[in-house]
């Protein structure tokens, strides 16, 4: 099979080259063949123009039958003779030489294509008693078999279309088609398998690998889901469980509330952790009112505590990736953070379609040097140790979900002026981002 595909390839990308040989061999023969007229009728104009004035001067002393008779020269006598339409190389012929023969002769003589068994072209001569007309013969130009140097020339051009059109269609493209599955792998949608089996032999085994991959990585999302799935359900019940035996086991109040401390912090690392390993990239986005949305996020906090600025905004996000990465980050500025706190929306510019939510607090916040290695999996700095519930993955999520939406978690030092652009906070962690489908409905 695959050598009858490379043979049926061949024998395509063959007849397209000699196609296109045969084409531009006949298109070089009509230029030639031009230029070959002109040539020729260069050289028949002053053979012609000596044939006509030596029957000029003869038919003065001569009848023009006679003058035929003795010079053999082809004439005819009356009117107009009758010319056919004849074709066009012959009207052009004439038409060039009429102008040979008006550089030398005045008045300038008509010249027309001759109608019979001769092909050429007939001259009107300057007679005394009535018109006469010499006939100039002009063989024709053969057609064919063309030059050989032009026949050479076509091929050459059919075998270099053939090349080309075979590396843009079957390397190329397969390649290009390589390039941008591949820039899906470790998306949002994912990498998507190459339809079809096009290209040469090495690029069709690319490609089969790439879809062998594929399949692989499909395989491996869907072991990950149900594992997840599981984890996350097979978890509920033990915790329940140990939350209702800590509370017969007659603790005192404060190791009751240590122990439900513990179990707190055991939920909230068992959930960042499946929430990390999960991701998000199945949730549906849908548009979304930011304002609402964080508004609903930080609804359980104290204003005093969280001051909300939010410019309505209406873009198409994930709506519960997003509020879950918001709330990370408003959990880490409490927790490591100081007061007060401030969450801003605000349009990215330039105005379009982006977003940034900005979250200030009057902490000293993370240094430039640790801020790559806070966005990392399960990094605790320094200052986040011994901190209740927390794995190292509230920053990574965050980061994760500002990817996923085209955008970056960054972090800003910076004092705006005034009250009311939030005098006092001393760090800030920017989440920015784009609609996820393009347009804002």
């Amino acid at each position: 099979m695959a050598s009858l595909a490379a043979a049926r390839t061949a024998l395509l990308y063959g007849l397209a080259g000699l196609g296109v040989a045969l084409l531009s061999t006949a298109q070089l023969q009509l230029l030639l063949a031009e230029r070959l007229e002109r040539a020729r009728i260069s050289q028949l104009g002053p053979e012609v123009l000596f044939q006509v004035r030596l029957s000029e001067l003869a038919l003065g002393r001569l009848p023009p039958a006679t003058l035929a008779r003795l010079s053999g020269l082809p004439l005819r006598v009356g009117e107009r003779p009758p010319s056919g339409p004849g074709d066009r190389s012959l009207r052009a012929q004439a038409a060039l030489l009429r102008q040979e023969l008006c550089r030398s002769l005045r008045p300038c003589p008509q010249v027309l294509p001759a109608s019979g068994p001769r092909r050429g072209v007939w001259v009107q001569l300057l007679a005394p008693l009535e018109p006469v007309w010499l006939l100039a013969p002009i063989p024709p130009t053969p057609a064919w078999p063309p030059d050989p140097w032009l026949l050479l020339a076509g091929l050459s051009l059919g075998g270099s279309v053939a090349l080309l059109l075979f590396f843009a269609l079957e390397v190329q493209r397969p390649l290009r088609q390589l390039q941008q599955a591949l820039a899906g792998v470790g998306t949002a949608s994912g990498p998507l398998a190459l339809p079809g089996r096009h290209g040469t032999a090495t690029v069709r085994q690319l490609q089969e690998r790439f879809n062998a991959m594929v399949q692989r990585l499909e395989r491996i999302e869907q072991e990950r889901s149900v594992m997840l799935a599981g984890i996350a359900h097979d978890l509920k019940s033990p915790l329940t469980r140990l939350r209702f035996r800590l509370s017969l086991a007659g603790l005192s109040e404060s190791d009751l509330l240590q122990a439900e401390a513990d179990l707190a912090a055991l939920e909230r690392i068992t959930r960042q952790f499946l929430l990390f390993a999960g991701g998000s990239d199945d949730e549906p986005a849908c548009a979304v009112p930011l304002e609402q949305l964080l508004a609903e996020t930080a609804a359980g906090l104290d204003q005093n505590s969280l001051a909300l600025d939010l410019q309505p905004l209406v873009r198409v996000v994930q709506p519960v990736a997003l509020g879950r990465a918001v709330a990370n980050l408003i959990d880490n500025a409490r927790q490591y953070g100081a007061p007060p706190l401030r969450l801003e929306l605000r349009e990215a510019e330039p105005p379009g379609l982006g977003f940034r939510i900005i979250l200030w607090d009057g902490g000293t916040g993370i240094s430039a040097e640790q801020w790559q290695r806070a966005l990392m999996p399960f990094q605790r700095l320094d200052a986040a140790r011994g901190g209740q519930g927390h794995c190292g993955l509230g920053l990574a999520i965050a980061a994760r979900v500002a990817r996923a939406h085209g955008g970056l978690l960054e972090r800003l030092e910076h004092h705006p002026a005034g009250p009311e652009a939030g005098e006092g906070r001393h760090f800030g962690i920017a989440l920015s981002g784009r609609s996820r489908s393009g347009t804002a409905h």
